[in-house]
């Protein structure tokens, strides 16, 4: 990770982004592991579903955090 000389100009915020990218990342490796194992294809779209939602939620993240710096 690359250290920089200057805090961004809302620290809490990219804590708070990062925070998101973590969890968003962890939650839907969770569901991709969960995906096969469905019960059945409802099931399996409903992960999916989440996945996709949490991947959007991840890249906003993401792009805020490419605005702070």
């Amino acid at each position: 990770m690359v250290e920089r000389f200057l805090e961004a100009d809302d620290p809490v915020l990219e804590q708070v982004l990062r925070w998101t990218v973590e969890r968003d990342a962890a939650d839907i490796q969770q569901l991709l592991e969960w995906l096969p194992n469905a019960a059945n294809r409802r099931d399996q779209r409903a992960l999916l579903a989440r996945a996709k939602a949490l991947m959007n939620e991840l890249e906003n993240a993401m792009n805020e955090l490419n605005r702070l710096d």
